[in-house]
């Protein structure tokens, strides 16, 4: 597959009368079929595995349940998307959301962590947990904990030639912040990344 060449991407939607409405995205006319068929199934396991979080999450009935998908890149044979799923439960105080990410190395034929990312022993949870706090601080985010750290597999999704790290709802702030989402520029992270990785594809100039 040549590297220019994007991933195809269709939307199909899970709807349950006015209740439920879940949109997620298959890829379709893959050379490779086999990836074509793990990466579906793994978008497929996510997008139920946001629907069971949602009614694990309290004993009262479903209300209203919206489902939906971003596609953050797909160039380089690299394929980064969002999902998210948002349900409000009888008499809840207010809606919940949970989104998950997944990235795809088409070269390398296999879903990409964090840690496949960077070069093995760099301490890139370190780098990765500076820059986040740095800009915690820059953009004068209200955090439970003075310090946040960075997990090792911390959810990730990448969109061109940035990485961008986030943490769900309650993790890190209040819920009235929203999902914190820290951008990182691969430029800022250069000396650590796996050239031969997802980052360092993004960060060629061409």
């Amino acid at each position: 597959m040549p590297k220019s060449l994007p991933v195809r991407v269709k939307p199909v939607r899970i709807s349950s009368g006015e209740q439920k409405n879940v949109i997620y995205p298959r890829v379709f006319d893959m050379r490779d079929k086999e990836m074509e068929r793990s990466i579906n199934q793994q978008i497929i396991d996510e997008t139920q595995g946001l629907i069971d979080q949602q009614a694990d999450e309290m004993a009262t009935p479903i209300i209203e349940m919206d489902g939906s998908f971003e596609i953050k890149n797909n160039q380089r044979n690299v394929l980064s998307l969002l999902l998210n799923n948002y349900a409000y439960h009888y008499q809840a105080a207010h809606g919940m959301t949970y989104i998950e990410s997944l990235t795809f190395d088409l070269e390398e034929r296999r879903q990409c962590r964090l840690s496949d990312l960077f070069k093995p022993g760099s301490n890139y949870v370190a780098r990765l947990t500076e820059l986040v706090n740095e800009q915690i601080e820059q953009r004068d985010i209200q955090t439970f904990n003075e310090h946040v750290e960075v997990r090792p597999e911390q959810d990730f999704y990448i969109a061109d030639k940035t990485l961008v790290i986030y943490f769900q709802l309650y993790d890190i702030t209040p819920y009235v912040f929203g999902f914190p989402m820290f951008p990182i520029s691969v430029y800022a992270i250069m000396d650590i990344i796996n050239e031969d990785g997802p980052l360092g594809r993004m960060a060629v100039n061409n």
